[in-house]
């Protein structure tokens, strides 16, 4: 069984896109469109950085943490995002 994972986006102007995936990476060549299937909102918005993932147990889980995310304000999603940069490297 596949794990799920949460994800964000930044765009090329530092808007933030969030969403859910069994894989993170190939959603993000979706939404760049280098391949088809891409979030509509994110066309033309390129180039496109994955700043954020989360492994969660399954889609249900995945589902319920992209709600929480999406409650919390920019500044929050930014410390998020710095404090996963900062534990990767």
């Amino acid at each position: 069984m596949s794990s799920w994972y949460l994800y964000m986006v930044q765009t090329a102007s530092g808007m933030l896109y969030t969403g859910i995936s069994t894989d993170p990476k190939r959603r993000l060549r979706q939404h760049s469109g280098e391949i088809t299937g891409g979030a509509k909102a994110l066309r033309g918005k390129g180039p496109l950085t994955l700043v954020y993932q989360q492994s969660l147990a399954d889609k249900s889980a995945a589902a319920k943490a992209e709600y929480q995310l999406k409650q919390l304000s920019r500044s929050a999603k930014l410390t998020l995002i710095t404090q996963y940069n900062q534990s990767e490297a």
